[in-house]
């Protein structure tokens, strides 16, 4: 059976699960409508690219 050695500290294995971490998505502020988007993303009240793009009700 394969066991390990010695053990490894809390250091040592989060060092190696560094790449494991939250995505923070990326918010800007609309300059046309003055509201936060996700970038690349239709505006709430509709708006992409400074062209109302999606009817509001």
């Amino acid at each position: 059976m394969a066991t390990p050695s010695n053990k490894n500290s809390k250091s040592h294995k989060r060092n190696r699960r560094g790449h494991i971490g939250l995505n923070v998505p990326s918010i800007v502020l609309d300059q046309t409508t003055g509201e936060y988007r996700v970038s690349h993303r239709v505006s709430p009240s509709g708006v992409y690219n400074g062209k109302q793009v999606i009817d509001k009700k």
